[in-house]
């Protein structure tokens, strides 16, 4: 069929020949796309809340939520025993301290390096089948690249080949190479496992160490990120807002985790800690003393210095909150005005027209006239605390990678991936929101969020657009019609100093009763340009109540929540220790887990956590590459081709044959 090309096409596929210039590579190119629509979809793992948990995280990736086990059982069967089973996967999770340990207590080593290395090839063979060799080839680690990709590639038929295939892995050996050809090998099966990682949110805060989760985030190979309220308030700080810079640091003193600020990102706490020795010296703080799990041990002497300097930013925070607030008459939020509401001389609070005892009266830094401006030594302190936020290179680099690779929604596979809510109406109608002068709702608000975020970050420093965004991005911490808060209020005041649990309620945006509805669901669905009847929702931010009967699949499946208890500080509540979902090729796979001990206890007793299957939706064909988005891309690439083939063969384009 003749095909005619406006001056528009001719001019791409002039710029498509510079990459494939004759028939030949574009011939070939197709060939090969064409195929590899054909293999199975690639394993997607979705994860949310992690708080700061990074070896429960670390494990949970390690292990694939259990991918890597099944395939284990899977390959061998009955053929090994349990306990090598188990002793296999915890030398794939954790190669190096694996070895050390079965070194000291195993007679023959070159027995077991022989044995092992023919067990972890075999592993590798079934977990990069489904990839192209060109994809495994950019995976393997340079080292060892052509050795692996000559072992993936033994076909087990003859003689000659079988003797080839002995002899590298005894000439490993020999060399002294296994240790470390088994943690090349070994890391390159998590790698595998795992085509592309999802996380829906809340990276930070609670947790000790989610600067080493940052880690691990920005040197992984494949992986988007769906902000969440606690990651926004990272963002803002290093950004440079003052509200958030308080914030981050009071929740980090609440969950006794400065070190996170002060060590992994090396700021500079001593300005608070002096101010909050001196003016909160006789005051014991009683609100303010750190939660600590129950593994955790911190002397009296440093859980009182954590309540000063935790009350101390309290305070700090809730005078700059003020400023914010009174700056934007048009976020409502004057009923968090709370400083001039105090009885000083009573000891009480009018909040929203009802009175309530305080538990704590020790204002040394408010005066009742000016209650909301910070003395000069307030100012000092944040002033320095804000230099060395704004001028930390790692936190700097991490949020970098939070701007990289996330965003406030995403959009997969079918799967629309967000990490809050969308606000809506009593009556299941998005809700429309003032946001920056214009009105949105749905899909649009959270575009319009998304570029603000970003300008609040690369914006030039010291101009109102500046100020305006790092104003807005405060207001997704804690504001009302926040995608990512989704509350009336925050209750952060009323918990420290009112005992009454009656002024402690948050009420949710009725988008968290709504979503259990199929119909509500769909409309969303609809609204970000989705198939209602095949697409799902997948949410995080509020922990599923698994201990109260709650479940994590909403609006029967099309909405699943996986925020199940990374964090200890939810685990009483949750009754778990997270929920991860698995989508591959024959489906979506939804996983609970009971919480993890430790990693010292997984090596040493072969420990993994205990997951357990909530609920699988079964596809009866293999999904394949050509069903999802990355094959819609090479349907496009492969139609591009051919149109680059047809000009090549009627002389529209002229070849280079080199």
């Amino acid at each position: 069929m003749e095909k005619n090309f406006s001056r528009y096409d001719i001019k791409y596929l002039e710029l498509l020949s510079h990459k494939y210039s004759n028939i030949n590579m574009a011939s070939s190119e197709i060939i090969n796309l064409q195929a590899i629509l054909n293999l199975p979809k690639g394993t997607e793992h979705f994860v949310s809340d992690i708080h700061g948990e990074y070896e429960s995280f670390n494990h949970v990736l390690k292990n694939a939520s259990g991918v890597i086990k099944n395939h284990i059982n899977t390959i061998f069967g009955t053929s090994i025993r349990e306990s090598e089973k188990k002793a296999l996967a915890t030398l794939i999770y954790y190669p190096e301290e694996k070895i050390d340990r079965v070194a000291k207590t195993e007679t023959d080593m070159k027995d077991w390096y022989k044995i092992t290395l023919y067990r972890l090839v075999i592993i590798c063979k079934v977990i990069s089948s489904q990839y192209t060799r060109s994809k495994v080839r950019k995976a393997l680690p340079k080292e060892f690249a052509y050795i692996i990709e000559e072992l993936l590639h033994e076909d087990g038929v003859g003689s000659n080949k079988q003797m080839y295939y002995s002899e590298i892995i005894d000439t490993i050996i020999r060399l002294d190479q296994a240790d470390r050809f088994i943690v090349a090998i070994a890391e390159l099966i998590q790698r595998l496992a795992i085509d592309c990682l999802h996380v829906i949110g809340d990276i930070y805060d609670r947790g000790p160490d989610a600067a080493k989760i940052m880690d691990i985030l920005e040197n992984y190979h494949n992986v988007d990120i769906q902000w969440g309220n606690h990651d926004m308030s990272w963002m803002g700080a290093a950004a440079g807002c003052q509200a958030l810079i308080c914030n981050v640091i009071r929740i980090q003193a609440r969950y006794a985790n400065l070190g996170t600020v002060e060590e992994d990102y090396g700021i500079n706490l001593i300005p608070l800690a002096t101010f909050a020795m001196e003016k909160y010296a006789d005051d014991p703080c009683t609100s303010f003393t750190p939660k600590v799990s129950a593994d955790t041990y911190i002397s009296d002497k440093e859980s009182n210095l954590i309540a000063k300097m935790h009350k101390a930013i309290s305070v700090i925070q809730f005078k700059e909150e003020a400023a914010i607030i009174k700056r934007h008459p048009e976020f409502m939020m004057d009923n968090r005005l709370l400083l001039d509401k105090i009885n000083y001389e009573k000891g009480t609070i009018i909040i929203e027209g009802k009175e309530y005892k305080m538990n704590d009266t020790n204002f040394p830094t408010i005066d009742p006239k000016k209650p909301f401006e910070l003395t000069v030594e307030e100012q000092e302190v944040i002033d320095k605390i804000k230099l060395s936020f704004v001028n930390s290179p790692k936190l700097q680099k991490h949020i970098r990678t939070l701007y990289s690779n996330g965003s406030m929604y995403n959009i997969c596979n079918s799967n629309l991936l967000f990490h809050g809510g969308i606000p809506m109406n009593p009556d299941g109608t998005l809700k429309s929101v003032n946001f920056r002068g214009k009105k949105y709702c749905g899909r649009e608000y959270l575009d319009a969020v998304d570029r603000t975020v970003r300008e609040g970050y690369f914006s030039k420093p010291h101009t109102p657009s500046k100020r305006l965004c790092l104003d807005l991005i405060w207001y997704l911490w804690c504001g009302e019609d926040s995608p990512l808060f989704g509350k009336k209020k925050m209750t952060t005041f009323e918990r420290y100093f009112i005992d009454d649990k009656e002024s402690h309620k948050e009420i949710t945006n009725p988008y968290y009763q709504l979503r259990n509805k199929e119909e509500v669901c769909k409309m969303v669905l609809s609204e970000f340009g989705l198939d209602p009847e095949k697409s799902h929702i997948i949410n995080g931010h509020v922990p599923v109540k698994v201990s109260k009967g709650e479940s994590p699949i909403k609006a029967n499946g099309k909405l699943f929540v996986i925020d199940g208890g990374f964090a200890k500080a939810y685990q009483k509540v949750t009754g778990i220790a997270g929920y991860t979902l698995i989508y591959n090729s024959h489906g979506l796979l939804l996983v609970s887990h009971e919480p993890f001990e430790s990693m010292e206890i997984a090596i040493e007793q072969e420990k993994d956590i205990h997951s357990s299957t909530v609920a699988l939706q079964y596809s009866n064909e293999r999904i394949r590459v050509v069903d999802t988005d990355i094959g819609k891309d090479i349907k496009k690439t492969i139609s591009d081709l051919e149109n680059l083939l047809y000009a090549y063969q009627t002389g529209i384009l002229k070849e280079s044959v080199l």
